[in-house]
């Protein structure tokens, strides 16, 4: 079980890095255009939303079974990052999807829609890339 979840985690992230940068730069270009804000620019936030969530799921069910977690052990860099940075990062990055998907919600401008989704989601993205591709240890 430990094994498929890892490789379900590990293979789910692809999805997550081209939902996030599709649906942040999309928004990101709605706002600069001023375009109107369609069922698909819905459809793709609320999708990068489902997909962000499930990871994060699997992973609270990773931080309880996985041997890479260890609060005993936390001066090792890897075990750090695994037991507390890497977590912690990553709830913030489902906080701040959420929030950008509630807000942009009630938006009433097409603009401020895709204003708030790229700001939030492009944030995420940063914080993704920084978590997975810089801190992590090697």
């Amino acid at each position: 079980m430990l094994t498929g979840l890892i490789h379900t985690h590990s293979s789910l992230r692809w999805i997550i890095l081209a939902l996030m940068i599709a649906t942040g730069i999309k928004s990101l270009i709605g706002w600069l255009n001023k375009s109107s804000y369609e069922k698909v620019d819905d459809k793709l936030s609320l999708f990068t939303l489902i997909t962000i969530h499930t990871q994060i799921l699997i992973g609270f069910v990773l931080y309880y079974i996985s041997p890479r977690v260890d609060f005993s052990n936390i001066a090792d860099g890897t075990t750090r990052y695994f037991t507390i940075e890497h977590a912690f990062l990553m709830i913030i990055v489902g906080v701040l999807i959420t929030i950008g998907r509630s807000k942009s919600k009630k938006q009433v401008e097409a603009s401020e829609k895709h204003k708030t989704v790229a700001l939030f989601y492009l944030s995420s993205l940063a914080i993704v890339l920084l978590t997975v591709f810089v801190m992590m240890p090697c």
